[in-house]
């Protein structure tokens, strides 16, 4: 594996300006509407503080970019922290037409989907690990719950109160170095050898998969379309998994498809069922 350039990595952590971003930007482009701003607590809580404030201002596909993200949100009230320039962290204000607010489980998948079709655009091997990380097979040793996966994005989506909209969050780890790297499961676009650094191109290809995404999302028939695209990037499907449900009892069995709703479909010996939200730790069959 050939690791970045320092030159490389000092570029890639220049300050994001919306002047080179303005080609996404625009009707019929892959965003309406794009703030850049230098620094975040969290970009989904600041967007979503907007977009409750006023819905009209932000339209579907309206994003937030921090150049720098300080206090990152995940699942479950985690925390995500990086360097200053070092992580690529946007969030989307999703607004379906035709799905309804019982269908927005499919927004991670969604937006994961498009995440691993970027990361492929540059290189990687990326997967989707059930149900909002982005992951590639790259340890030299098993990590338990992980195998030899590794994760480079993390995504949070939070449907919006009153409103039929959902706030996408997407965070991806660029150019930190494996010193950098919060946690042993965790990897960079630079320490998996990623062809390219430039978060202003990234952000380019990941607006456009997600806007591509969300148009098949809206446009699925009754038989759910867009699920066996989603099938086919998720690493989760095959393995014997462990499913730590909120509030009850570990699910577990062998991950065997993506369920109409969005969720895990787990075969145990009673049957398949349906898992809606959980923490999958997994193992190879």
């Amino acid at each position: 594996m050939i690791s970045p350039s320092p030159a490389a990595v000092a570029a890639s952590r220049e300050p994001l300006r919306a002047a080179s971003l303005e080609p996404i930007v625009g009707p019929s482009r892959q965003l309406s509407r794009l703030d850049v701003v230098a620094a975040s607590p969290s970009t989904n809580t600041a967007l979503m503080r907007s977009v409750t404030e006023d819905p009209d201002a932000w339209p579907h596909l309206s994003a937030l970019v921090a150049d720098h993200q300080t206090a990152g949100r995940g699942r479950a009230g985690r925390s995500w922290a990086t360097p200053a320039g070092a992580a690529l962290t946007v969030s989307v204000v999703l607004r379906p037409q035709g799905i309804a607010p019982a269908g927005y489980g499919w927004a991670p998948l969604i937006a994961g989907l498009a995440t691993v079709r970027a990361l492929r655009d540059v290189g990687l091997g990326a997967y989707l690990k059930w149900p909002n990380d982005v992951v590639v097979e790259a340890g030299a040793k098993d990590i338990p719950g992980w195998g030899r996966w590794r994760k480079v994005v993390g995504i949070l989506c939070e449907a919006v109160p009153g409103q039929r909209a959902v706030i996408a969050g997407i965070g991806i780890n660029v150019s930190q170095s494996a010193a950098e790297l919060p946690v042993p499961h965790a990897a960079s676009l630079a320490t998996l050898g990623a062809t390219e650094l430039d978060r202003v191109r990234l952000l380019r290809r990941l607006a456009a998969h997600l806007r591509d995404g969300v148009a098949a999302w809206e446009g699925q028939s009754d038989d759910y379309s867009v699920r066996p695209e989603v099938e086919k990037v998720c690493a989760t499907i095959g393995w014997e998994v462990a499913v730590d449900v909120p509030g009850g009892d570990p699910v577990t069995g062998r991950a065997v498809g993506i369920g109409a709703s969005g969720g895990l479909l787990v075969e145990a010996d009673a049957g398949v069922s349906e898992v809606l939200a959980g923490d999958v730790r997994v193992r190879r069959a």
